[in-house]
């Protein structure tokens, strides 16, 4: 799994149609203080990834205490987080010009994965919106700081011995 996570302010999530007008069939989702994620998924992956990205999202202290240093979690703050499914974060660019997806996971098992990761980081009570899997959406935000970290598993997950 690949997260672009950024501390913001605010951030808000709609669905466009193909005339590039709002989709009515889902409601607009908008978040205060805590973490905007695009979120990609790779075949490989599983509730070990699940598990230990949720983890590590939960605790990851990128926020300021009363000192002003980055020592607090979103769980510390009671930050929200607003979760966006982001198959081109697996873009292989190596290659020509235009991008290849052949490492994005196969939009089943990616569905899949980002609701579970989702819950996993509800159950750590935190609360999380979603975008609309498979949509074209708009996405605003306010970023804070700026603080955007990127964490993909493939390379900062440890390894089993």
């Amino acid at each position: 799994m690949r997260i672009v996570l950024q501390r913001v302010s605010q951030a808000s999530v709609d669905v466009v149609n193909e005339l590039g007008t709002p989709d009515v069939t889902f409601e607009p989702q908008q978040i205060g203080h805590g973490y905007m994620m695009l979120v990609g998924v790779s075949d490989s992956d599983d509730e070990r990834e699940i598990a230990w990205l949720a983890h590590k999202v939960l605790c990851l202290r990128v926020f300021e205490d009363e000192h002003g240093r980055m020592n607090r979690s979103i769980q510390d703050v009671g930050g929200e987080i607003l979760s966006i499914s982001q198959f081109t974060l697996y873009a292989d660019v190596h290659k020509g010009n235009r991008p290849s997806f052949v490492g994005a996971g196969k939009p089943e098992h990616a569905n899949l994965t980002w609701i579970e990761f989702n819950e996993a980081l509800r159950s750590g009570g935190v609360k999380v919106r979603e975008g609309r899997f498979g949509a074209h959406m708009r996405v605003g935000l306010v970023n804070d700081g700026p603080v955007t970290i990127v964490i993909d598993t493939d390379t900062d997950m440890p390894r089993k011995a």
